[in-house]
């Protein structure tokens, strides 16, 4: 069986440290950026996932799901937003996440949201 791949984009070194251990534990292959602006570069290698922070110093998150599923090389790869922002869920999913998760979330949580937009 082929091991899942997701990529963590957020500015908060301490949340991709504890999600990454927790999603690598959970035996999927984790990449990551703290810079949303490479976002779009860093994503050509075809994640199963994308994990993507709202709020990133220097660019919005929304802004860069919008481009990755604007472009034919990436529109197809789920994005899961995330953002302490408990009220903008609408907006996340307006630029066209996937699915959404408020932080600070429970780790159950999220294993269950990406199973579900993987297919695991």
């Amino acid at each position: 069986m082929e091991v899942k791949k997701i990529f963590i984009a957020d500015d908060d070194e301490a949340i991709v440290d504890a999600t990454a251990m927790m999603l690598e534990m959970a035996g999927y292959e984790v990449r990551h950026t703290l810079n949303g602006a490479t976002v779009q570069n860093d994503v050509l290698n075809r994640p199963d996932l994308v994990l993507l922070d709202i709020w990133m110093s220097g660019i919005d998150g929304r802004d860069v799901c919008r481009m990755l599923k604007a472009d034919p090389a990436t529109l197809d790869i789920p994005v899961l937003m995330i953002s302490a922002g408990r009220d903008i869920k609408e907006s996340a999913l307006a630029s066209g996440a996937n699915d959404f998760l408020a932080k600070p979330f429970d780790m159950d949580d999220l294993l269950e949201k990406v199973a579900k937009l993987i297919g695991n």
